[in-house]
C-alpha cells in the first residue's frame, strides 16, 4: 500500500509533466523547467516513500517474528 510520500510523488510528476508540455506548447521556458523541477522532486518524495514504506514492512515482520 502507498504511504502518503509516494502519493505526493507521483502527483507532483504528473503535475511536473503538464507544466513541461504546456511550457513547450507555448514556447515558455520558465514554466517547462517548473515542470522539470516539479518531475525531479517528484521523484525524489516517491524514493523516500518506497524506503519508508520497506522499513515499516521490514519492522512489521521482524515484530511477526519476534511475537511467535
Amino acid at each position: 500500500m502507498w504511504n502518503k510520500d509516494e502519493v505526493r510523488g507521483k502527483v507532483d510528476r504528473a503535475k511536473g509533466r503538464v507544466k513541461e508540455s504546456v511550457g513547450e506548447m507555448n514556447n515558455d521556458e520558465q514554466l517547462r523547467n517548473e515542470g522539470i523541477d516539479d518531475q525531479a522532486a517528484g521523484d525524489v518524495k516517491e524514493t523516500f516513500g518506497k524506503g519508508r514504506r520497506k522499513v515499516g514492512e521490514a519492522i512489521k515482520d521482524l515484530g511477526n517474528k519476534i511475537g511467535r
